[in-house]
């Protein structure tokens, strides 16, 4: 991975570490940390000063995918392997939640802005809501008829958009779990799914 100064566009870090792709990456809200995800089965957690590792969390039997920081704790990381979205600690490497309920590979994953929420996304066709602290699943969105590919929070918190190989993108609203819109327009997928290891 690369950091780089987006004012100057100059170099600023090298991350080694990672085996294989890196399929995604987040900044810690304060900006002093960068968690990245891998085909590898692990996510880093590295220092965005001076490039150092600072954990490694493992235990994933498939590729990583989708990772985040919660907005309002960043002390709690996001990843997701395999069928489940994973809840860690990103001082300690603790693994504090695991979320069980898809039945095919989770895509993409969100917090709430309030952090109290986690959304997720899946080739199951379904987008998942999540308490991130109990871990108890909420809601479970259907209507798309292709692989979830991404999945977003609106910046108040009260609705969902998920977008997908079936070439739309569908509004969801959080508390119900109603769908509010159903966007067409697009002749290709929203966002191309990631390869399968």
């Amino acid at each position: 991975m690369r950091l780089w100064d987006a004012a100057t566009g100059a170099a600023l870090q090298t991350l080694k570490g990672h085996s294989s792709l890196v399929s995604s990456v987040a900044f810690s809200p304060d900006g002093k940390q960068v968690v990245s995800g891998s085909y590898d089965r692990t996510v880093r957690l590295w220092d965005a000063a001076t490039g150092a590792a600072l954990q490694t969390l493992n235990n994933h039997s498939s590729y990583v995918s989708s990772v985040a920081f919660s907005p309002t704790a960043s002390r709690s990381s996001l990843d997701l392997g395999d069928r489940t979205v994973r809840l860690w600690d990103a001082a300690t490497g603790a693994a504090l939640q695991t979320l069980n309920g898809h039945s095919l590979y989770v895509s993409s994953v969100a917090f709430s802005p309030d952090g109290k929420q986690v959304v997720s996304g899946s080739y199951d066709r379904t987008v998942r809501l999540w308490d991130a602290a109990t871990g108890a699943a909420l809601q479970t969105l259907k209507g798309h008829s292709s692989p979830v590919t991404s999945v977003a929070f609106s910046p108040d918190g009260k609705q969902v958009v998920s977008g997908s190989d079936d070439q739309t993108v569908r509004l969801w609203d959080v508390a119900t779990g109603a769908a509010l819109q159903t966007l067409k327009g697009h002749s290709s997928p929203v966002t191309l799914r990631r390869l399968l290891p």
